[in-house]
């Protein structure tokens, strides 16, 4: 038995969708999100949310369902995209404005990460929400940065690191607390980018 036929009620919820408001599925959705970072995916349950949020499981389960699908649906829900307002006009400021967008969400995106690390390996649907919430649109947003500063004749177009800053960036947010114990907050986001981007960039 998997983790998800555990999880599922007896009666199969296969009754049509109630009718809730969008402030109560957002608030499902946060509960879902919270306990994800505070105790992992494999401790996350349709029971232990619909006791949180004080709603009954059933309501859950014709929603949802599966936790896959309810933890996909909470993911979609927190996608935003930090970087799509900077454009100062200096590729260099940008990347240091991105860096300490980052640094100030590194907590919570980071801790949520951690705990679907595994769990989206092994589900693609899981896998593909994280993608659309958290990474794509934020990378998209940092691509289109970097774009203007090529437009603007500040890097070369064909130069050779402009492919790697993402992965720079977005790759420190996930490895700090792994190698050092410590999030990669916004000051030293800021650091990394004028120490290691920056110079590889060619930028002052």
């Amino acid at each position: 038995m998997t983790s998800q036929d555990a999880d599922r009620p007896e009666v199969a919820g296969t009754s049509r969708r109630s009718k809730i408001t969008p402030e109560r599925e957002q608030e499902f959705f946060d509960a879902v999100l919270d306990q994800l970072r505070s105790c992992g995916y494999d401790a996350v349950t349709m029971e232990g949310i619909a006791a949180s949020t004080r709603c009954s499981k059933s309501t859950l389960y014709r929603q949802w369902k599966t936790k896959p699908q309810f933890v996909a649906a909470a993911l979609r829900s927190n996608r935003r995209v930090r970087f799509t307002d900077i454009d100062t006009g200096s590729l260099a400021e940008d990347l240091r404005q991105v860096a300490a967008a980052a640094g100030e969400g590194a907590g919570k995106d980071t801790g949520l990460l951690q705990a679907l690390g595994h769990a989206v390996m092994e589900d693609p649907e899981l896998k593909c929400a994280l993608r659309e919430a958290l990474v794509e649109p934020e990378i998209a947003a940092l691509r289109a940065i970097l774009a203007r500063g090529v437009a603007r004749g500040e890097v070369p177009a064909g130069h050779p690191a402009l492919e790697y800053v993402p992965a720079q960036l977005f790759g420190m947010l996930r490895m700090r607390p792994v190698l050092e114990g410590e999030q990669a907050d916004a000051a030293y986001l800021v650091r990394f980018v004028e120490a290691v981007v920056l110079p590889a960039l060619g930028l002052p």
